[in-house]
């Protein structure tokens, strides 16, 4: 039986992209959702064995929707990490190939992928009206339907090959490394892959019994002492009041029966709630790799 994948679709995506490259295998059948909300509910369902939706880019940060949904909406496991290359292209009907930078009249995308493209179309397209779009994916494909307008998508150059287009310039995000940190969640752990991951990571959700001075300090000593590194610790409102917090921390260690759970027991000593989110390995994926699309 062929596993099921969901994803942030439509097809043509970074989010497409990764998720290949998550699950290459030929023995597994992609899902396209029209939402992070309908991809963590479909595995939480259990609709699908699997889920892929974006939680960090370099450029614009926390995809914070992913974040509350993981909190609030659904019991779901972290069980892989991927960090991907994103590489923005310019795309362009092939009727309209030809044109000078000030005859384009709109530039479409999604706003993530227009954010990290902001300084280059000031300084290049500073006279095109920007509109959004669901998805890049979804760009290419209004521009692909209005061949007569001097419209340009923000996208993929997957995109660009799946809707016929022109690949009018390529990289043009503002900064060169510009990665997007890709979580597949599910309610077991994934296959064994052909390749060893580049480390392992353990995600807690802390929630502090009230605030009050030293109280985050007391958490991060349990895990300092032990010499455990943290590589993001980051807060979302728990929707309680004003300065109640929700704290994201992600432990570059595996989970095991001594320091892992050590830490965790000190910080319930200390009243704190714990959430194991999961214990994943990580991957990532180099700039200039060939997309795997299928």
């Amino acid at each position: 039986m062929k596993r099921t994948v969901a994803y942030l679709g439509p097809a043509g995506t970074f989010t497409h992209e990764a998720t290949r490259a998550f699950f290459p295998e030929d023995d597994v059948e992609l899902v396209e959702y029209p939402s992070i909300p309908d991809v963590l509910d479909a595995v939480d369902a259990g609709q699908c064995h699997y889920g892929v939706v974006p939680v960090e880019n370099a450029i614009e940060g926390s995809v914070v929707l992913t974040l509350d949904w993981l909190i609030h909406q659904v019991d779901v496991l972290i069980v892989g990490e991927l960090v991907y290359p994103i590489a923005q292209c310019l795309l362009v009907h092939p009727f309209q190939a030809g044109r000078s930078p000030e005859e384009w009249t709109r530039v479409i995308s999604h706003p993530q992928a227009v954010a990290q493209c902001r300084l280059y179309l000031r300084e290049h397209l500073p006279g095109a009206e920007v509109s959004f779009a669901e998805s890049t994916a979804e760009a290419a494909r209004q521009v692909k339907s209005r061949p007569d307008e001097a419209w340009v998508a923000i996208g993929t150059r997957t995109a660009g090959e799946l809707y016929g287009l022109h690949v009018l310039e390529e990289d043009v995000q503002d900064h060169p490394n510009n990665f997007t940190r890709f979580i597949a969640v599910g309610k077991e752990p994934l296959p064994k892959r052909n390749r060893d991951p580049e480390l392992h990571k353990t995600s807690i959700l802390v929630t502090l019994p009230s605030d009050y001075p030293g109280a985050l300090h007391q958490v991060l000593s349990a895990f300092a002492w032990r010499q455990l590194n943290l590589c993001r610790i980051e807060s979302r409102p728990t929707k309680k009041g004003l300065g109640s917090y929700h704290f994201f921390i992600d432990v570059e260690k595996d989970w095991d029966p001594v320091l892992m759970a050590g830490a965790v027991a000190e910080i319930e000593v200390l009243g704190c709630h714990v959430r194991r989110l999961g214990s994943f390995p990580c991957y990532r994926v180099s700039q200039g790799a060939k997309p795997i699309v299928r």
